[in-house]
């Protein structure tokens, strides 16, 4: 009789019941999730379809986001094969592949990235032991040569992560190079004199252009005077034959004139105002001077 005042609450305890047991039961899953589904802290399956999904009420539904994460290791210095040091800084992107393997060996995130760093460190120590300082830093961009390490690196990172903790790395990249204080002032050296040595051969190759263009200049110089002096010639010949031409015409039409232009003109280059000349009376070259016209008979 005790319990018949509380009949009333029974189908409201039945509502809330059901409620409960429909929370603990069903469990939704979205695209960028896993879900692990655990039994007494035992790991069961993992769920990556997207949608609504039940299990038992006693069992429960760990979440993992299966996006992509961005790892950021601490610089760390590396003994190249040429016995350089290189401090490297470096990132790593990475994302949970297996759930069930995921939190039976490291559990979180955090402690993910921790077991992950000793991979990146020691995957990278073996890439950068494997190459020469010369083909990881250069004067020039061609000359840097670090994409087969760097696809090695990821490789290695990749099976060692996915085998060991269920974490697949996508990528590992270099962000940086640098070298350690102590060895920067003799690589810069050796830069700035791989930097002269190209500023020399600029050089040598500028002086070999210049050369070629004079020659080609003086040579284009002596061909246009060459067939000026030709024109000139030419031209000179046909004035001198013009001018034999009108001269033998006019003294074929007036000898006596001719020859009185012709006496005259010889005066002109002959004398002026400091010129002495003794010749006889009867000289050819006074007849015109002392008899006038008759004297060009």
């Amino acid at each position: 009789m005790r319990f018949e005042k509380y009949r009333k609450y029974y189908p409201a305890a039945a509502i809330v019941a059901a409620l409960l047991l429909a929370w603990l039961t069903f469990y939704t899953v979205r695209e960028t999730e896993f879900v692990l589904v655990t039994q007494f802290g035992e790991p069961l399956y993992t769920v990556s379809d997207a949608g609504l999904h039940a299990k038992w009420f006693f069992q429960q539904a760990s979440y993992f986001d299966r996006r992509l994460r961005i790892y950021n290791p601490r610089p760390s210095e590396f003994l190249t094969r040429d016995k350089k040091n290189l401090v490297i800084e470096s990132y790593a992107a990475w994302r949970i592949e297996d759930p069930k393997r995921f939190v039976q060996s490291v559990g979180d995130p955090a402690a993910a990235e921790m077991r992950l760093h000793d991979i990146i460190w020691s995957s990278l120590s073996a890439s950068v032991g494997n190459q020469d300082l010369d083909a990881m830093i250069a004067a020039s961009a061609e000359g840097v040569k670090t994409g087969d390490l760097l696809d090695s690196l990821t490789e290695m990172t990749d099976r060692a992560s996915l085998e060991r903790y269920g974490i697949r790395v996508v990528d590992v990249r270099i962000k940086r190079l640098n070298l350690p204080e102590q060895n920067k002032q003799s690589v810069y050296a050796r830069m700035r004199a791989e930097r002269e040595r190209i500023a020399r051969q600029y050089r040598a190759e500028g002086e070999e252009e210049a050369l070629r263009i004079r020659a080609d200049a003086d040579r284009q110089k002596e061909e246009l005077l060459s067939a000026a002096y030709k024109e000139a010639e030419k031209v000179k010949g046909e004035g001198d034959a013009e001018s034999t031409r009108i001269y033998s015409q006019a003294y074929a039409r007036n000898p006596r004139l001719y020859k009185l232009l012709r006496t005259l003109e010889s005066y002109k280059r002959i004398f002026n105002d400091n010129t002495t000349a003794i010749l006889s009376s009867d000289s050819e070259l006074l007849k015109v001077m002392m008899q006038g016209e008759r004297g060009a008979q």
